[in-house]
This record gives C-alpha cells, sequence and structure tokens, in this order.
C-alpha cells in the first residue's frame, strides 16, 4: 500500500491544520504559518490557494479573503449565494408558480441547482425536484415571456412611453395604445404590466370613468411592445407602488378601491388573512371573526364568493 512521501503528509497536515483555523475564525498569516510549518511563505500561499479552490468548489456559501485591517486571510460567509434548503424553497416556487414554458422554466432551475448548490447536494435537490420538472404543466399561451420582460422593466424604469397592441378577450380583439408604464406584477400563473393609458376616451372604455388607478395587461397577450422617446413625469409623492396595489388586489381584477365588511366562519382565519393582506379582525364572537378589508373590488368579490357558506358579506 503507498503511503505517500513526508512532504505528501507535511502538505496535507498544513492543510488540515489550515482549513481549522479558517473554519474557527481565526486569522492566518503567512509568515506566522511558515514559521510553524516550516516552510516558505511561497508554499503557505499555494496552500490557500488550495483551501479557497476547496471552498468554491464544496462549500461556495463561504470563501477565504484577504482582510488588510488583520493583514492576514480570514474566512467570510458568501451571503450573496444561496444555500440548500433556500435553492430547494426557490425551485419549488417557480414550478408551482407555471409561470413559464418549459423552454425557459427548465433552464433557470439547472442553472440555479448547478450554480448554487454545493456540487455533493446537487444529486439530491436535483432528485427532490425532479418529478415536478418531468411533469411540468407549462402555460397554455406557450409564449417565451423573458426577453419581453426585461424590455418592459427597462421602460418601467425609465419612464418611458410606450405603444402596445393587445389581444382582449372581448370585441374589438386586437386593441392599440399608449401607455405610461409603471409596474411589473405577477399573480395565478401570469406576469402582468400595470400601465396609465394616454389619449383614451374613459366614458367609453372605463367602466368607471373616474378611475385613478392603472390598467392591468396580461403579458403574454401583448403582441407588440414599442418603446417611444419619450418619458412621461413620475412625481414622487404619486408615484405607483406596486406593493401597495398588490395588496387590494385579487386575481389581478380591476374596480373601485372600496372598503368591505364581512362574517367569516371557516376553519381557517389565517388564510383569510393570508389572502387579504388589508384585512384586520373587527370582532370575533363563538360563531367566527368580522373581518375588515380595503379592495379593489370584483377580484375580491370573486374569491369570497369562492368561500360558499363561510362568508356573510356585512357590508
Amino acid at each position: 500500500m503507498y503511503l505517500g512521501t513526508s512532504e505528501d503528509k507535511s502538505k496535507s497536515s498544513r492543510l488540515l491544520q489550515l482549513y481549522t483555523r479558517f473554519e474557527e475564525g481565526k486569522i492566518v498569516r503567512k509568515p506566522e504559518m511558515a514559521q510553524k510549518f516550516q516552510v516558505t511563505e511561497r508554499s503557505v500561499q499555494r496552500d490557500i490557494d488550495d483551501l479557497r479552490c476547496f471552498f468554491r468548489e464544496q462549500t461556495p456559501a463561504k470563501e477565504i479573503i484577504y482582510d488588510r485591517s488583520v493583514k492576514g486571510y480570514r474566512l467570510k460567509e458568501n451571503t450573496a449565494l444561496l444555500d440548500n434548503s433556500e435553492i430547494l424553497a426557490v425551485c419549488k416556487i417557480l414550478l408551482e408558480s407555471r409561470s413559464m414554458v418549459k423552454k425557459e422554466m427548465l433552464p433557470i432551475l439547472e442553472r440555479l441547482v448547478t450554480c448554487c448548490v454545493p456540487e455533493k447536494n446537487r444529486k439530491a435537490v436535483e432528485e427532490l425536484i425532479g418529478n415536478e420538472k418531468v411533469h411540468y404543466i407549462e402555460p397554455h399561451h406557450k409564449k417565451l415571456l423573458l426577453p419581453d420582460l426585461w424590455e418592459i422593466g427597462q421602460a418601467v424604469q425609465n419612464h418611458q412611453v410606450a405603444e402596445i397592441e393587445y389581444e382582449r378577450l372581448k370585441e374589438p380583439k386586437l386593441v392599440k395604445r399608449r401607455i405610461e408604464p409603471v409596474g411589473i406584477m405577477f399573480s395565478e400563473y401570469y406576469f402582468y404590466l400595470t400601465a396609465f393609458l394616454q389619449d383614451v376616451d374613459k366614458e367609453t372604455e372605463f367602466e368607471n370613468k373616474n378611475d385613478l388607478f392603472p390598467t392591468i395587461y396580461r403579458i403574454d397577450r401583448i403582441q407588440s411592445f414599442r418603446v417611444l422617446d419619450k418619458k412621461f413625469e413620475v412625481p414622487y409623492t404619486g408615484r405607483f407602488e406596486e406593493g401597495e396595489f398588490r395588496k387590494r388586489i385579487q386575481f389581478m381584477y380591476g374596480g373601485k378601491l372600496e372598503r368591505i365588511r364581512f362574517r367569516y366562519t371557516g376553519p381557517s382565519l389565517e388564510a383569510v388573512l393570508d389572502r387579504l393582506p388589508t384585512a384586520t379582525v373587527i370582532s370575533q364572537d363563538e360563531a367566527g371573526w368580522i373581518v375588515s378589508a380595503e379592495v379593489f373590488g370584483k377580484g375580491a368579490e370573486m374569491w369570497l364568493r369562492s368561500q360558499g357558506d363561510y362568508v356573510e358579506m356585512v357590508k
């Protein structure tokens, strides 16, 4: 049996000792280590480089850095990378969203697992999502979305006016609109663009002519999107906030902003509060809870109706 040379054993011993020092949070200085191991500083540097490669391949959540403030090397937690449980959670959420066709979804999953998960754990993560990848059902629109998402996102960020051709569900099917894009949102399998309309007759086009909120477009139904050489003003005090808007809208159905009140007698109040982020419990008795929420009408009404006898409208 080959036991290796004394030089091999010496290097292995140095690597183990250096690895232990790094894991214990100690500072590694080349002159000290060279004296301790009776080798040159160049040999210590090679050892540190070998350990750098080891951490990069096996434990990417950690990396060896040179800290000038202490004039030595130390181990740093790499918070820019996802750990195993985080990458598994992201993959599961993406698969459940069914938001993209296979041609876009599967490469994203593969790159996430390859880049962010240590090699020894990749197989486990791949097995945990493997069945869902095989049986993944893509959205029926069959449209690639990522190029459009980026172009629209740039228009939102730069406050650029755009012209779109949009396929509606009602007649006329295809309409042209000049819009001020203000946000991208996701809900129930689809990405949406929120935008304010320019040059439109609210009397004929809007159910609520006094609607002050943006119009919502499903991005997969946008047949063409052209950015114009024109910008629109966004006053800071009146700016559109996607987060606040999202709290009040269900199924991406617009409508009048209103406050509703209802009695809930179902088994999970938590599910109601999670579904309606603006909801608050007004009172409680043996039968159930009185809940109040600020919502945009149609979508919230659809969800409340789906709860059957568990929900009774109070106001």
